[in-house]
């Protein structure tokens, strides 16, 4: 059983918590993986830490800042935005001594990856895109869309709740729960795991801040995520990683595959937004069989 060690990292005045799991073996690069939201929290990846004993890889997880174990008091909407959570990956990476790393990125975490791959690549090996869309428009198009195969009553629920802002009505909340079954986690709200619950009560001010309410509507920050001419200057090695089902759909990651330099793509049948809660072992094998190539 790989030893969890704990620490947290000085960033703007507050603490990032830090969770590093296992050491490398010879020859293995630490695996950095970053959550999405944001806000959301690291613990709903933790099934990424069974890659120090699968694989002799040591892999550090950390809550940025604002949410989880990283919350900190309320603040006001101008704190919260990309260049805080990208100049924190580079805080985290200096103080923990991650100068020589893959980097995995679920959903925001994917997306904030980007950015700092973008920004500066020094020292990342090789980097796997979890579900992250390169143009939000597109993102919410496909949610939208996949909205319209539910049961009529789901759809009336939701375009309800949308209009009234009213998320909390019986309907709203068995369409919901069934959008989140079919595409998000793969399980209802009733058989989400410890480390699922964990990471949705550690959810944290910033993702209403950045994104908004809802799934299906973008009002926060960043509601004009564009970065389809950025991403074909990321020269790391790239994969795309998704699910058939999930709301991240083959349309969406195409279009970021199509545009990221000889960007590879593995797609779990069956998995949704979430694939490693339903699909652990199948995320594990595709991440290490891509990193492993880039030693």
């Amino acid at each position: 059983m790989a030893e969890i060690r704990e620490e947290y990292v000085d960033f703007r005045g507050f603490k990032t918590y830090c969770k590093i799991v296992g050491e490398n073996q010879p020859g293995k690069k630490t695996l950095l993986v970053l959550h999405g939201g944001p806000g959301n929290c690291h613990n709903y990846l933790l099934t990424y830490a069974d890659m120090a004993d699968r694989y002799g890889r040591q892999v550090v997880f950390y809550d940025q800042i604002g949410c989880g174990k990283s919350s900190i008091p309320h603040q006001e909407d101008d704190f919260y935005n990309y260049d805080l959570w990208t100049d924190e990956f580079y805080a985290v990476r200096e103080a923990l001594g991650l100068d020589d790393i893959h980097l995995f990125g679920n959903s925001w975490g994917g997306m904030l990856g980007m950015r700092c791959m973008l920004k500066d690549d020094t020292g990342v090996n090789s980097f796997v895109i979890n579900s992250s869309p390169v143009r939000i428009a597109t993102w919410l198009e496909e949610a939208n869309r996949l909205i319209k195969y539910m049961p009529q009553e789901m759809q009336d629920a939701i375009a309800e709740a949308e209009r009234t802002g009213d998320y909390e009505t019986p309907a709203a909340k068995a369409a919901y729960d069934e959008y989140y079954k079919r595409h998000v986690i793969g399980l209802y709200e009733k058989d989400y795991p410890d480390f699922i619950i964990d990471s949705n009560e550690g959810a944290g001010e910033c993702y209403m801040v950045m994104q908004g309410a809802s799934e299906f509507v973008v009002t926060g920050k960043m509601k004009d995520w564009d970065i389809r001419e950025e991403a074909k200057n990321i020269k790391v090695p790239c994969l795309a990683l998704s699910g058939t089902d999930d709301e991240g759909t083959p349309f969406v990651i195409k279009e970021g595959v199509d545009l990221i330099p000889n960007c590879e793509w593995a797609l779990i049948q069956g998995a949704p937004h979430v694939a490693n809660v339903t699909h652990p072992d199948e995320c594990l094998a595709v991440v290490e069989n891509f990193i492993s190539r880039f030693e």
